[in-house]
């Protein structure tokens, strides 16, 4: 978990986002105050967002900084620092950082199976009513196949509604296109969700971390219009998911009921190529198989472009794939993707693709669909669900990037009603079974933490089964949030150091309150594995007052 100035090389930095929700469209212009990274380059001014306890925008403004946008989602502000200037280690200073949009694009015009046969859909259907996805990209243009989906547009760009880039146009179509245009040969999973169009990419398809986040805040604001949200983002951020500002906003919209959906990156087939947000266990993350043009499963394999785990703190990611190679979506006529590539057209008003992007909303489709079906789920039970019902292939195996396999859309829907909004009794008594499986090497992870084995506790972690590492990653997202603020501080305060082995070890050493705490007797005797996950003041109660504040940590404090 290297979080030190002088490492972090420069990085592409790739954003591909999708979305999906809408009928009476209503179009808002955000106050347009993203700023680009290279803003003022060689002015003496740098863009940051500032996370941390309260009063971030105060430590803005002592410092002689400009605050220029609050961000309650990331758990802090963003702003605009004199280049000289340092806050108290209390908060996290994140530099403001280039994303693009980055489906692969494709040559490729070999014949694709319909993506419902792909997914195991029927043809025809109306499915997803009732269910609103968000679709944070370059925005949706106004074409036939989309007619009444988009119900409200939300602009951060400065640009105006439309799609000058046709990234997120393609990604509407896969999630809620009706077909129109083709005999519905190529209507989306999920035609009759809703969409909202929340634009933050320009006509070039590149945007910022500010405006992405100020993009995450409004969705947050209105968290009761969305259930799902697609962001097809690739990062190349160093920083640890647990202190990402990113990652925290995704976790903080994960928390408040929102299923997140992102993508392992275009960055394959090596192994470690999974890219940010999609290296956070807590999320869904996406990969993207090639079907091989036909509809039979046998023959599906890992898009060779799809990034691949473990990410670089251990974790098995992506969590599974779905069709994204040369799959057929929307044009937005006229825009840089259609001029660019005339050959990838499909008769007049649909164009092939390739990437994670596409997988990922094609997966936020699906999971419009299973809330359509069972509007209690949460996005824990969401993700699960997923995860144990997708379908083998020899080309899909985890070791080929294929993560527990292929997005099996009929099976969902079949099994969505066992996972009816478990009470929370069932879902703890799930994971206590995990745990006590696991139980013995939760104890020898402690010890060599404790013990300042670096190489063993990596190893230790990567052995642990990953519906534990799972369990550790939706305990942390669940913790009060000042105790969240708190751990991030004691982390960010850090130099990280080391390479290789050492650099997972010092990763690991962020969720060392998961071992530390919940190691071995530890978590069994301890009030919080006992006790509904619901109390919401056990954090504060239980863990604040007895653990990361009374609690001498040994080799590395994380406090949480």
């Amino acid at each position: 978990m290297e979080h030190s100035g002088s490492r972090r090389a420069p990085a592409r930095r790739t954003i591909a986002l999708a979305v999906a929700a809408a009928l009476a469209v209503t179009s808002v212009a955000v106050p347009f105050t993203a700023t680009p990274a290279v803003a003022h380059a060689g002015s003496g001014w740098r863009e940051v967002v500032v996370t941390g306890p309260a009063g971030a925008a105060d430590a803005v403004l002592a410092a002689g900084g400009e605050v220029l946008a609050s961000l309650p989602v990331a758990g802090g502000v963003a702003a605009r620092l004199p280049g000289d200037a340092r806050l108290d280690p209390r908060w996290l200073v994140a530099p403001q950082r280039e994303l693009r949009v980055a489906a692969t694009g494709t040559t490729d015009t070999t014949a694709t199976a319909t993506l419902r046969d792909t997914l195991g859909l029927p043809a025809g259907g109306g499915e997803g009513a009732g269910v609103t996805v968000a679709v944070v990209d370059t925005g949706i243009a106004d074409v036939p196949d989309l007619a009444g989906r988009v119900a409200q547009r939300v602009d951060f760009t400065g640009t105006g509604a439309g799609d000058g880039y046709g990234h997120g146009t393609f990604m509407a179509g896969l999630i809620a296109g009706s077909g129109a245009a083709s005999g519905g040969a190529y209507r989306g999973v999920a035609p009759a969700t809703s969409l909202i169009d929340v634009k933050v990419a320009d006509a070039a398809g590149s945007t910022d971390l500010i405006t992405v986040l100020r993009g995450l805040q409004w969705v947050s604001d209105n968290a009761g219009q969305v259930q799902v949200l697609n962001l097809s983002l690739s990062s190349g951020s160093t920083l640890p998911y647990q202190v990402d500002p990113l990652n925290q906003a995704l976790r903080a919209l994960w928390n408040r009921g929102i299923t997140v959906v992102v993508p392992s990156g275009n960055e394959g087939p090596e192994a470690g190529t999974v890219t940010a947000p999609g290296n956070d266990p807590l999320l869904l993350t996406v990969g993207g198989l090639d079907d091989g043009g036909t509809a039979d499963r046998g023959d599906d394999v890992v898009g060779v472009w799809s990034g691949r785990g473990p990410t670089a703190q251990g974790d098995a990611k992506p969590d599974l794939v779905a069709p994204g190679g040369r799959v057929v979506s929307l044009r937005s006529p006229g825009s840089v993707v259609d001029t660019a590539a005339p050959q990838a057209r499909v008769g007049t008003d649909y164009f092939r693709g390739s990437g994670t992007s596409m997988a990922t909303a094609v997966t936020s489709g699906i999971a419009a669909l299973a809330l359509a079906e069972e509007p209690g789920l949460r996005p824990d039970s969401v993700k699960t669900l997923f995860t144990e019902t997708t379908y083998a292939a020899t080309g899909l195996a985890r070791s080929a990037g294929g993560g527990s396999g292929g997005l099996d859309a009929a099976r969902i829907l079949d099994e969505a009603g066992e996972w009816r909004s478990q009470p929370a009794d069932q879902a703890q008594t799930r994971d206590m079974a995990t745990l006590t499986r696991d139980a013995k090497q939760w104890a020898a992870l402690e010890t060599a933490l404790l013990d300042g084995d670096g190489n063993a506790s990596a190893a230790l972690w990567n052995a642990l089964s990953p519906a534990s590492r799972d369990w550790a990653a939706r305990a942390w997202a669940q913790l009060d949030p000042a105790a969240r603020a708190w751990a991030a501080r004691a982390w960010a305060a850090r130099a990280w150091a080391g390479a290789g082995e050492e650099w997972a070890a010092r990763a690991w050493a962020a969720r060392a309150w998961a071992a530390r705490a919940w190691a071995a007797d530890d978590w069994a005797a301890r009030a919080w594995a006992a006790r509904a996950w619901a109390d919401a003041d056990w954090a504060a109660r239980a863990w604040a007052a007895d653990r990361w504040s009374a609690r001498s940590w040994a080799w590395i404090r994380t406090d949480t």
